[in-house]
């Protein structure tokens, strides 16, 4: 081979190695580049901030607002990555709760899955209908005139079909429990949350032994929502089912004090002689029976001891003043238990 052709085969390799060089570099370069505008804006910034993304926006106009809160480091690396992840079509809209020290990809994952910020509140058990609404509308998740509203809708469940027409209420079906929404969840869609999560846990723990034993959903509610009122203590739920069930056996007044307040529409402490006198179909120092409907919503437990009440012979119990009950026989020894524990 000659000198010449070896030097220029020399200059060939060296041309190659410095273009492979270059290639290199410029693909190192270009890979930092993307990394750098995928990574977070600021990853010391963990304070969040609220972007509200408005209905029908664009993919290029959600990367505009993320570009104009500091967010993302540029809008073509998001609109690039969203194409690359086939996000671009499924960016949701709604209030997100966002952070500088967040990278992209977390960024606009949370968008296209919908990550928008939650509502939680709780429904104690034993409240009522009414105080549900104060709850929701102290929490300004509705206002009452909504609550009112949607309240009164009829929804598609076979137990609201055994509600009395004539005394059509969601009372005692707004099953207690933690809710999670979004703050765009309309109130219909809350109340149907409710009802649905009571049908599930009907179907699931009570449908059966209610039907073996002959029992409605709505009057097993009913007694229900009585021990969920009565009962101050777990334990005694079952034994206040049972006393409840002897009166309804032996004809007797209930004379249930729940159902006194509950047609009063007030809560106190202490139930007067006056207050016995009201003309209600709830006032079961009047009437016979079980009312008609139920005075709250009760939780799994009521429930639970209003289809499998203790057996036993007490027809009465008197507030201790700690949470508990005495448990009575006879008419005699229920009053010595009223003057002994009158003053606790």
């Amino acid at each position: 081979m000659s000198k010449i052709s070896l030097k220029s085969e020399k200059s060939r390799i060296v041309m190659v190695v410095l273009a492979s060089v270059f290639f290199l570099a410029m693909g190192l370069f270009t890979w930092r580049f993307i990394s750098g505008q995928y990574a977070p804006v600021d990853p010391n910034d963990s304070s969040y901030m609220d972007i509200t993304i408005p209905p029908q926006s664009t993919a290029s106009q959600i990367a505009e607002l993320l570009k104009k809160h500091d967010l993302i480091h540029s809008e073509a690396a998001f609109l690039s990555y969203c194409k690359k992840e086939d996000y671009d079509s499924r960016l949701m809209a709604g209030h997100y709760r966002l952070s500088r020290s967040q990278p992209l990809g977390l960024i606009a994952s949370n968008i296209a899955m919908g990550r928008v910020v939650n509502i939680s509140f709780t429904i104690p058990e034993g409240y009522t209908v009414q105080q549900i609404k104060e709850l929701l509308v102290n929490k300004n998740i509705c206002s009452a005139a909504d609550w009112e509203l949607a309240v009164q809708k009829e929804y598609d469940y076979s137990f609201c079909k055994e509600i009395p027409p004539q005394n059509y209420s969601l009372e005692g079906f707004l099953f207690p429990d933690t809710y999670s929404i979004s703050e765009d969840c309309k109130i219909e869609q809350i109340i149907d949350f409710m009802l649905s999560n009571f049908e599930q846990v009907w179907t699931k723990q009570f449908a059966l032994e209610a039907k073996s034993q002959g029992r409605g959903i709505y009057e097993t509610i009913v007694m229900a929502s009585l021990i969920e009122k009565e009962a101050r203590v777990d334990k005694e739920r079952p034994l206040i089912s049972g006393v409840i069930k002897n009166r309804l056996d032996d004809g007797m007044l209930l004379q249930i004090d729940a159902t006194i307040l509950y047609a009063l529409q007030e809560h106190k402490e202490d139930v007067t002689y006056r207050d016995l006198e009201i003309d209600s179909p709830y006032n079961t120092y009047k009437y016979t029976g079980l009312p008609p409907g139920p005075i709250a919503c009760p939780g799994q437990a009521a429930i639970a001891a209003a289809l499998k009440p203790s057996q036993h012979d007490y027809y009465y119990y008197v507030y201790k003043g700690d949470g508990s009950h005495y448990f009575s026989k006879t008419y005699a020894e229920h009053l010595q238990a009223q003057r002994k524990y009158s003053n606790k």
